[in-house]
């Protein structure tokens, strides 16, 4: 019966149907919940769209909350027409997500461990998305995490492949160019990706000034430093819960200008103000130590995907907005630990998979309680955040092991 299991299991047939069933379910969720997990597709991304071609192009005549080429799936999501415009955007998404699980299972001809470790890491991406839930199909978050994921598998092979699409990646949500100073610090033949990035990112600037962007082009930087603390976000949690002792000393708002429930209270201006700074300041640190992990000796096939873990999870926890789909950006680099490093990377694929369970439960099932202050929903927030800590604690202290890793510590799934 378990030999039968795992060949149905292996099957391409099992695995794209399981890819249908996974997302079908996902829009089912997300157009039947009463807390709208679509909401920013059809209230948000929409108007944009319509604005941009009537002339007013968000990133080009004024500024914008992303980099400028975030407009471009927004824009192929109008294909039906704006009133259905959702169905557009879900097949944009969805064509996309089947164009990356494809790429995952298209090296068949590895046969042995390589294939397998594919395989798993399809299944776990899979699982990874329904435990999320429907945020992992409603935001632009998962065209920059499509990118990502390819940009990482194809790192040692092809540098410079790499280095171009987390460049495409980066100026759809800033995030990704962490992953091209990670492979510059890790990988052999990084003055080709470097090129790579520094080429197409380049390109995409030069096109935008063209275009008529100017300081606009920037925007988003501006947009994003200005925010306030988002109720999501794990330094947040210290003022939800006062305020759910002490309505007076803390208070949960609506910002009607970046369109997000912040918290308000004595001393969240000024932590405010400092999280950007303290965010960089992290992410300055994780990469000085991958140098150093790199430089006394380790192999750089098994520092990429801890060291991408480690950027990317402190990215989330030092951030002071921690939307629910940020949690989607963990995908690219466990998918690249589960490929490379098989069961090695077990602990942090299982971790990850559930804070995105907990991540679902908050938003959108318990958002509503979220927002009203009920303890129990205050607690998943706070679990999903502390989990999040320990996953960076834990991408760190694997990545300072791998030092001591040798060479073929495990088989190598590329």
């Amino acid at each position: 019966m378990l030999q039968r299991i795992r060949r149905i299991a292996v099957a391409p047939s099992a695995l794209w149907l399981a890819f249908l069933v996974v997302h079908a379910w996902l829009v089912v969720v997300g157009i039947t919940n009463a807390a709208l997990p679509f909401g920013d597709v059809t209230l948000v991304y929409r108007p944009w769209v319509e604005n941009a071609l009537q002339g007013q192009v968000v990133g080009i005549t004024e500024p914008w909350v992303y980099p400028v080429v975030a407009l471009l799936p927004m824009l192929a999501a109008m294909v039906l027409g704006p009133q259905l415009y959702l169905v557009g955007w879900l097949m944009v998404v969805i064509v996309t997500n089947a164009a990356v699980f494809a790429f995952l299972l298209s090296r068949g001809r590895l046969g042995g461990t390589g294939n397998l470790l594919r395989v798993r890491a399809a299944w776990w991406w899979l699982a990874f998305l329904l435990l999320l839930g429907p945020v992992a199909l409603g935001r632009i978050d998962v065209m920059a995490v499509a990118f990502a994921i390819v940009g990482l598998l194809v790192a040692q092979s092809r540098p410079p492949v790499a280095g171009a699409l987390l460049a495409i990646a980066a100026w759809i949500k800033v995030w990704p160019a962490a992953l091209i100073a990670v492979l510059i610090i890790t990988i052999r033949r990084r003055v080709s990706a470097l090129v790579a990035a520094l080429v197409v990112g380049v390109t995409i600037g030069v096109g935008a000034l063209l275009a008529g962007s100017g300081m606009n082009l920037f925007g988003f930087i501006g947009e994003q430093t200005g925010r306030g603390l988002q109720i999501e976000s794990p330094v947040s949690n210290i003022w939800l819960w006062i305020a759910a002792g002490n309505p007076q000393a803390a208070q949960v708002y609506y910002d009607r200008d970046i369109l997000t429930f912040q918290v308000s209270g004595a001393g969240t201006a000024v932590t405010s103000d400092w999280m950007t700074p303290l965010t960089v300041v992290a992410l300055v640190a994780v990469l000085l130590l991958g140098v150093f992990v790199v430089r006394t000796g380790a192999f750089p096939t098994h520092v990429l995907p801890t060291f991408s873990l480690a950027v990317v999870t402190a990215l989330i926890v030092f951030n002071k907005v921690g939307s629910p789909q940020f949690v989607l950006w963990l995908a690219a680099p466990v998918v690249l630990g589960l490929v490379s490093m098989g069961n090695h990377f077990r602990v942090p694929a299982y971790l990850t998979a559930g804070i995105a369970l907990m991540t679902q439960l908050v938003y959108p099932f318990a958002y509503d309680q979220l927002l009203m202050l009920n303890p129990g929903a205050l607690l998943l927030l706070t679990i999903r955040n502390i989990l999040l800590v320990v996953l960076l604690g834990l991408s760190l202290r694997m990545m300072w092991q791998s030092r001591r890793l040798p060479r073929k510590a495990f088989r190598l799934g590329h």
